[in-house]
């Protein structure tokens, strides 16, 4: 096979990948209102906290001092760590994370383990990487596993599967699991998902975890689950790996309550994780490993105008949030962080690759608002448009387009002359307005009613004089 060129290797393209998603209208339709469902209860859950707006500010505070402190912090936990009995090591990137995790394999002669969720090691690309190595990984969410069946990357940082409709859940259970045909219950289904998840814990010698929150006063790890998967897993097995990127850290354990506090509620409306789970120290008889990962991050703590991105919790309420996200689909973001928050971090990773993501926004400012630890995610959306456009990162067209705009908004006859053409062509030629190939605002929109006159000339008609 002829090797490809950097010019021959598709860009990913989010308005295409979003226009496939919505090509199956009730596909997107139920994809949109279910998001939207869990919005509306984190509304309700955070207006049934009276503080609410003070947590906010409490956790932005504490990870502004995170992100000033960040490398007296990092060794301070892993000093304590360390004490604790946890083996701590350090990764540049994905790759050198990767090798660590597959030397500690080897080390205990491991073929197969068990893994809860965490978007670290989806980031670093782990699961393909020990698959090749001939190393069986297990994911053990509920979510992470029907998209691991369906040989698919989560498309939510929450919900993995929330794009799957539960008949097609059964269908993936009936080929793999042996389930019933047309099975699509979701009671026999979880059930059959918990049956053959068991046989896979008790069978597994090592677990790897992600992790939510790690103290730097204590040196210990917090894991925030709903179904208990990283307990037993991690009980149940003789090494433990927790995978972690560098701004999980907190300061203290009294800050813990905060953030516990902020997550659920603002990943699902729940008042607290069915599980948080605490590892300090190696359990009797165990082994503990702590890779911290870089990957980027301090690349992006050095640009002022994108570090508080690094403030994320991953809870997912912009996700949830985002009209864009709703209507277009996770994997539309071809990144392993979607919608808003990943549209900010994707770029810092691969400026070329994902200089479509910071377009996949109305900037409306939702995210921002929902956001727990007041991250100013459209403004850096917009700082990321101003950035790649002086880059050269924009599609020829967009970028002629907006510079077409620019001038028409400059000038006020122009855009008087344009107005008036744009009325015309609503109302004496509707076919060609409504022209989806040349009227790409036409494509998943019906156009207005063209209106009598604009509102300059209602106002200067109308106008009172002194």
């Amino acid at each position: 096979m002829d090797k490809l060129t950097p010019k021959t290797i598709p860009v990913p393209d989010h308005p295409a990948a979003a226009a496939a998603f919505q090509a199956d209208a009730e596909r997107a339709n139920w994809h949109d209102q279910a998001l939207w469902f869990i919005r509306e209860k984190r509304d309700v859950a955070s207006k049934q906290t009276p503080d609410w707006e003070l947590l906010r500010e409490t956790a932005s505070q504490i990870k502004e001092h995170v992100l000033a402190h960040l490398d007296e912090l990092l060794i301070q936990f892993e000093e304590k760590a360390r004490e604790n009995g946890i083996q701590v090591h350090w990764a540049a990137d994905g790759e050198e994370h990767n090798q660590i995790v597959l030397g500690i394999l080897r080390q205990h002669g491991i073929r197969k383990l068990v893994k809860s969720k965490s978007m670290l090691t989806e980031e670093c690309h782990l699961n393909d990487f020990l698959a090749a190595q001939g190393v069986e990984v297990v994911d053990t969410d509920l979510g992470e596993r029907i998209v691991q069946l369906a040989q698919e990357p989560p498309s939510h940082i929450v919900l993995p599967s929330i794009h799957k409709r539960k008949e097609e859940v059964g269908e993936l259970f009936h080929q793999h699991l042996g389930t019933e045909k047309g099975a699509s219950d979701p009671a026999y289904l979880t059930e059959a998902a918990r049956q053959h998840l068991r046989e896979k814990f008790l069978s597994s010698d090592l677990a790897i975890t992600g992790v939510n929150f790690a103290i730097a006063e204590t040196g210990g790890l917090v894991v925030c689950t709903n179904e208990g998967n990283a307990d037993l897993g991690v009980h149940l097995a003789k090494v433990h790996i927790a995978c972690m990127g560098l701004e999980k850290i907190i300061p203290k354990a009294e800050d813990l309550g905060v953030f516990l506090r902020l997550l659920a509620r603002s990943a699902t409306g729940q008042p607290i994780t069915t599980y948080s789970s605490h590892f300090h120290k190696p359990a009797p008889g165990q082994e503990m490993h702590l890779v911290l990962v870089d990957n980027g991050r301090s690349t992006h703590l050095g640009k002022k105008d994108f570090y508080k991105a690094l403030k994320c919790i991953r809870c997912g309420a912009c996700i949830n949030t985002c009209p864009v996200y709703r209507r277009s689909g996770g994997h539309s973001y071809h990144h392993t962080i979607s919608g808003p928050i990943g549209a900010i971090l994707a770029p810092n990773l691969d400026r070329q690759k994902n200089a479509d993501l910071p377009f996949a926004s109305t900037l409306c400012g939702s995210c921002t608002h929902v956001c727990p630890v007041k991250i100013d995610i459209h403004n850096q959306l917009y700082l990321w448009r101003q950035v790649l456009a002086q880059d050269g990162q924009v599609p020829k067209a967009k970028a002629v387009s907006m510079q077409a705009m620019a001038t028409v908004l400059a000038n006020p006859k122009v855009y008087r002359l344009a107005g008036r053409s744009g009325r015309f062509m609503l109302r004496w030629l509707p076919g060609v307005a409504q022209n989806k190939r040349l009227n790409a605002w036409a494509r998943q929109r019906d156009m207005p009613s063209p209106p009598k006159e604009s509102f300059r000339d209602w106002y200067l008609k109308n106008r009172k004089t002194k």
